[in-house]
């Protein structure tokens, strides 16, 4: 804090969804917010966007929502939420054994909730407008971190009057940058209370962090790359090609296809497959890719993507891989704290890379108002792992339970509290990375196993019975708990690393359950007497009744 202000100068590196609404967070406690971010203006059309895509849509669930509804500010929610599309339901699509096409339905939720399709650009563009209306927020585009001290608060940024368009090298679309955008221009000195780096999986912040705080640090590149297509609205009436209120999924066995609804009525899509797929199929796309699509993504081409198109997109857009990285400590003394991809960047198959960083700081700023760091903010007693961020949502009427309002400004530009001097800001970033790290670990495995699922297992008859019972039992009885793990994951708040567990134990029941219907069949299909066979199923319901019972 300065001398001359109780105002705590809180410096965000990275202006997209999670370092926007992190600066949000910050700016209605009273804290004076500076914005750094290595590209322009995101808002504006002619920046080069995220991974050089020409659009991303992404999954908005309630773990995003949740925690954008405890930012403080009056309609962000709703404002977003009337620029997505509800997604109920997974739409796997196929070839039947006499070659007839098929669609098969999968509801995300047995009482109807949704996930939902989002721009990636809009819903950012709603948070940096909420900041840009606050007094107290300052944004500075095309600077970029070069350097921090840690230890002295001070971290350091070179403007660029324009942002180097850094290729990747599977893009072979972009232009080179000139001579002039490489060369270094002068530093500038910015002091700083917190620092909190948002800036990504390649985090610049992470990056000088890692020169102080002792990292544990884990990388990891899957033999997977992506490529984005493009399903266009049909030609007569403008209408949606596909259902809009599904994702679309073409599993394969080592590959898949999917399809996201957009505002536009376009589909915004995605193709990933093994690096040694791209590499076949780009030595000749314009024989080879059609009849690859035909074989496994059947009624895609020429029926949704002409021939033309998906060779010219396909050949035009970056093939660029996926990266899982975790790490921890996620925070160095009082002085700094990353967040979202920066701290544990994720492969995209359980759709909640971005809520979960949107969610890292909701748990964070509970951290700090719990520990005093903003006093008119504190709950009464500290977080936990059973504190209110455990919870999930009301299983009955598909609605999150009613939360208790922040005790925030109904203006966000009016601060509400000021900064206490005796804060424990280093006691609340310990607290803070001991308890998201299982969490954020959890997500980045469950998020591997789920393109299993995607690509091959959502056929599977297994996978198939184990959904239906577990959402029978989570329909008809609610009083046991039961759930299925994407509705505690994309419905509920619950920790991750809790739903996991749940999950998992789930798993170990159903199947000692299964063995033993299957053990009381069999000893009446060899003859045993009535007697027996009923005390062997005493003794399964024994098993159960008491698995069930130490759960609760």
């Amino acid at each position: 804090m300065t001398e001359s202000t109780d105002k705590r100068k809180v410096v965000v590196i990275g202006a997209g969804p999670v370092g926007a609404l992190a600066a949000l967070y910050a700016a209605v406690r009273g804290d004076d917010v500076e914005v750094y971010e290595l590209r322009g203006d995101l808002r504006d059309p002619s920046t080069t966007p995220l991974n050089f895509t020409k659009s991303i849509n992404l999954a908005l669930s309630e773990r995003g929502i949740n925690s954008m509804r405890h930012a403080g500010v009056p309609s962000l929610v709703d404002d977003i939420l009337k620029e997505t599309i509800p997604m109920h339901a997974r739409m796997i699509h196929g070839r039947g054994k006499l070659g007839e096409l098929y669609q098969d339905s999968q509801d995300y939720d047995v009482h109807g909730r949704s996930i939902h399709a989002v721009d990636r650009a809009g819903l950012n563009k709603r948070l940096l407008d909420s900041l840009e209306a606050m007094p107290n927020v300052t944004f500075f585009f095309n600077h970029k971190l070069t350097g921090a001290d840690f230890n002295h608060n001070t971290a350091w940024f070179e403007h660029r009057a324009h942002a180097p368009k850094t290729d990747h090298a599977q893009n072979p679309t972009q232009p080179s940058a000139s001579p002039a955008e490489h060369q270094r221009n002068p530093e500038k000195e910015v002091h700083f209370d917190l620092l909190i780096g948002a800036d990504g999986a390649h985090s610049a912040a992470r990056y000088h962090l890692m020169k102080f705080a002792r990292v544990n640090y884990q990388q990891e590149y899957i033999d997977t790359l992506w490529c984005e297509f493009h399903i266009p609205p049909r030609a007569a009436d403008s209408s949606f090609a596909i259902s809009p209120h599904h994702l679309h999924i073409w599993p394969g066995t080592s590959f898949m296809f999917i399809a996201i609804p957009s505002l536009d009525r376009s589909f915004t899509c995605t193709l990933f497959a093994p690096s040694a797929t791209f590499a076949s199929l780009s030595a000749s796309p314009e024989t080879s890719l059609s009849p690859f699509f035909d074989e496994h993504f059947p009624g895609l081409c020429p029926d949704l993507i002409t021939t033309p198109d998906l060779v010219a997109q396909f050949s035009e857009n970056p093939h660029l891989p996926l990266i899982s990285i975790k790490c921890t400590p996620y925070h160095y003394g009082s002085s700094a704290v990353i967040v979202g991809d920066a701290a544990h960047a994720m492969v995209p198959f359980y759709g909640q890379g971005m809520n979960a960083g949107l969610e890292d700081v909701r748990v964070l700023f509970d951290f700090l108002d719990a520990h005093g760091v903003y006093p008119s903010q504190a709950p009464s007693s500290p977080p936990s792992s059973q504190h209110s961020f455990s919870t999930d949502t009301d299983s009955t009427s598909g609605t999150p339970p009613p939360m208790p309002s922040p005790s925030l400004s109904s203006t966000p530009s009016q601060p509400v509290s000021k900064i206490s001097p005796s804060s424990n800001l280093a006691t609340a970033l310990a607290a803070y990375t001991a308890h998201r790290t299982p969490d954020a670990h959890t997500i980045n495995d469950l998020a591997l196993h789920n393109y299993l699922e995607m690509r091959s297992s959502v056929t599977s008859p297994l996978y198939l019975f184990r959904k239906h019972v577990e959402e029978f039992l989570y329909k008809y009885f609610p009083r046991l708990g039961w759930s299925t793990q994407y509705s505690r994951v994309s419905f509920g708040n619950q920790r991750y690393s809790a739903v996991k567990e749940r999950s998992e134990w789930q798993g170990t029941l159903l199947r000692g359950v299964v063995l033993g219907v299957g053990l009381v069949v069999g000893v009446g299909a060899v003859g045993v007497g009535a007697r027996k066979r009923e005390t062997i199923w005493d003794g399964v319901r024994g098993v159960v009744g008491r698995m069930v019972g130490n759960r609760r």
